[in-house]
């Protein structure tokens, strides 16, 4: 057998062949090119999470006839794809003398004019079922057949199907703005940056004020957020963004109840009490040392219930109950789920928890929304509220003349315990997580929680919880960050119980994926950003490029042996920063805030003189590339705790000498702050997406007069040489 090979007997067993029916890998390659042969109880776990039974020689031999057959006696996938300005053909199931027939029916309704023309088949391929041979045809989609969700319908000998066809742009176009010129933005954390009406977290009305200043202070033309999925409707609230309860629905914790057009509604006595509950958190607003969630919101959701309960005017009752019949089944889902929680208590894992014991469907569900309508009622108009909220922010970027605007952030998932897998479980898989293999930075792997969705029910079901989900964040934004967009070529699944590294990848459907980006990007006139850190397949970088998706580049990742690449060796289409929010800011990694923090939390591998010495190692790196491209003096290389500030400016210089697309100044970078916002590996024992925005002395930056803040004028200047 070759060192980098399964062996022809491997590849024969009907285990082997069942897995890679359906996308499971068998073997993988690791990061450093080590060779890994995935262990049969692994494989045996990951189909059982596909809904597949391999737990035994006649199961697996049953369920590869099942699944031969079902793709056979189909007339068509279930979904098919066709990227505009070519033909394309899609195969047909027919007898060995059937000719093939389709019409499509467009998203609007109407039928395609079209001519969906049959192809015969070549006979290569015959399929013995059912006492007859079935073999292959197809038919040609037309070249100019308009992008969207269309609807096949295909007919071979009395017998007629439907399949979801798809049809996107062949790329992701640049917008104009991007065509001759580049854009540059700013990074923001919005929850840490807080303004003086604030409720002790920053909110979507914060998130207006800065994006317009930003654009007229600093001539920045878009800000990537964190991620503003759904959270839970009471207390604890969960820190992390990327851990939702829902990735098609907004965070409702993020509305000021004070820009609700429904607080002019408030008698007087309603009015004092929103102030009064305002007040209690009031001082949140400069404490700098962690982001009290759980106290802003035990006191923002009573006043967003005083508010509720004022009514509505006729157009605005008119306006609410459009967002509900547009947003149908999903929001039900959301809402139903966030009534629960509410009135039952936090979900669990548990056999008695009302997650295991109920579904969408259950008497007591429907029992528990008739008893409370209000409540439930009240769940749906925080949604549509936070949509209108998050909807006026990117208004304001707008007027303030952004070409993008907000920059969303898409997580890999969903939280195992929220509403997307309790509505709709078979869309995810059953008995597995999310994760990544073992590498240098982990030995042990890493198991983010999350169940991924189940790429059998996504062709099913014509990719519709991705189609809802990419539609929804285009809605409120001008360009769409996916985070780990190798995920939608492949996902590292781990069955329960087995530990990170017992795992291996189960592959999606990148075309089909990437094509409804393009799609949705195409309809939003926005721009759609891969996180593509790490080691990358080079088909999947050409795929990526070749769909328009432009990746990342992270200056202090930018480096190989320990020496750092030149910026302007770096490519056109990306988005260039300096640092993310899984390190500290410039001015805590030049002074080690890293290994602080590391060696204080028990995080090192080895001993903390080593990785003192590395970090030195490659600051030195670091500071030799900056000084060879004159970004920075000799002086700085010198005595670098007294010139920050200029390494700083110098590391942004150096990234704007990249021919990068897009480039992103982070805040923290601007004011000076030095803490990190998410230390990986760790949950309670460092303030993850909990540390408020300060500058380098510890005194709160608040939302007024941030973009006049010297540094960031400063460094703003940098940004627009």
């Amino acid at each position: 057998m070759s060192q980098y090979r399964e062996s022809r007997e491997r590849l024969e067993r009907p285990l082997i062949r069942l897995a890679k029916a359906v996308g499971v890998a068998t073997s993988y390659m690791g990061m450093s090119n080590d060779y890994h042969e995935i262990a049969d109880d692994v494989l045996v776990s990951v189909l059982a999470a596909l809904g597949i039974d391999a737990s035994s020689d006649e199961a697996i031999a049953a369920s590869l006839k099942t699944l031969l057959d079902d793709k056979h006696r189909r007339l068509v996938a279930p979904t098919v794809l066709h990227v505009e300005g070519s033909d394309s053909k899609v195969l047909v199931n027919v007898g060995v003398f059937d000719i093939p027939e389709a019409s499509i029916t467009l998203e609007d309704g109407t039928p395609y004019q079209g001519k969906v023309m049959p192809d015969s088949g070549d006979g290569s391929t015959a399929y013995w079922m059912n006492d007859a041979f079935v073999t292959t045809a197809s038919v040609v989609i037309p070249a100019d057949l308009p992008i969207g969700y269309h609807t096949l319908h295909v007919k071979v000998a009395g017998r007629t199907q439907d399949a979801t066809l798809i049809s996107v742009p062949k790329r992701i176009e640049l917008i104009d703005a991007m065509k001759e010129h580049r854009l540059w933005g700013w990074m923001a954390q919005i929850y840490s940056i807080r303004s003086r009406e604030s409720w002790g977290v920053g909110d979507f009305a914060d998130l207006g004020t800065m994006l317009s200043d930003a654009k007229t202070k600093t001539g920045a033309d878009f800000m990537l957020i964190n991620p503003v999925h759904a959270a839970e409707p009471v207390t604890p609230l969960t820190p992390s963004p990327y851990l939702p309860i829902s990735r098609t629905f907004l965070n409702f914790t993020y509305i000021r109840p004070e820009a609700i057009a429904e607080y002019g509604l408030l008698g007087e006595e309603s009015r004092a009490r929103v102030k009064q509950l305002h007040d209690s958190v009031r001082s949140l607003n400069t404490n700098t040392d962690h982001i009290d969630r759980d106290a802003m919101w035990a006191a923002k959701m009573q006043a967003l219930w005083i508010i509720f309960k004022a009514g509505r005017t006729p157009e605005r009752q008119a306006a609410f109950d459009e967002y509900k019949r547009s947003r149908g089944e999903g929001l039900e889902a959301y809402a139903t789920w966030c009534l629960a929680y509410d009135k039952w208590g936090a979900p669990s894992a548990s056999p008695s928890s009302w997650f295991v014991t109920t579904n969408k469907d259950s008497a007591e569900v429907k029992a528990l929304r008739d008893r409370y309508p209000d409540t439930l009622d009240f769940y749906r108009w925080m949604e549509w509220i936070a949509t209108e909220q998050l909807a006026d922010a990117q208004g304001a970027a707008r007027k303030a003349g952004m070409e993008l605007g907000v920059m969303a952030d898409m997580a890999v998932g969903v939280h195992p315990l929220g509403a997307d897998v309790w509505w709709n479980p078979d869309r995810y898989a059953n008995g597995a997580t999310v994760g990544a293999p073992p590498d240098m930075f982990n030995q042990q792997g890493q198991d983010w929680s999350q169940p991924p969705l189940n790429p059998i029910s996504l062709e099913k079901t014509g990719y519709l919880a991705y189609r809802e989900m990419v539609h929804a964040m285009f809605a409120q934004a001008g360009a769409l960050r996916i985070d780990h967009i190798l995920g939608l070529f492949r996902l590292w699944w781990i069955p329960a119980g087995k530990g990170a590294k017992n795992g291996t990848y189960v592959a999606y459907d990148s075309a089909i994926m990437l094509g409804i980006l393009a799609l949705e990007a195409a309809r939003a006139h926005g721009v759609v950003v891969g996180e593509d850190l790490g080691v990358v397949p080079e088909q999947v970088a050409s795929s990526l490029a070749s769909h328009g998706v432009l990746g990342c580049a992270v200056e202090w990742f930018e480096q190989m042996n320990g020496v750092f690449r030149d910026p302007r060796r770096w490519r056109e289409m990306a988005l260039a920063s300096v640092d993310v929010h899984d390190m500290p800011p410039c001015a805590g990694y030049l002074q080690y805030e890293h290994v602080k923090v590391r060696a204080a939390l028990g995080l090192l591998e080895g001993s903390v003189d080593d990785f003192q010495k590395s970090a030195e190692a490659e600051q030195r790196a670091m500071l030799r590339m900056l000084l060879n491209g004159g970004w920075i003096s000799a002086d700085c290389v010198n005595d670098v705790p007294g010139h920050l500030q200029q390494i700083i400016e110098g590391m942004y210089r150096a990234m704007t000498a990249s021919p990068c697309k897009l480039l992103a100044a982070a805040i923290v970078d601007g004011v000076g702050e030095t803490r990190t916002q998410n230390q990986p590996g760790t949950n309670n024992e460092y303030p993850n997406w909990r540390v408020p925005l300060a500058d380098g002395d510890g005194n709160p930056i608040m939302v007024e007069g941030l973009f006049d803040q010297p540094r960031m004028q400063s460094l703003a200047r940098v940004l627009n040489a």
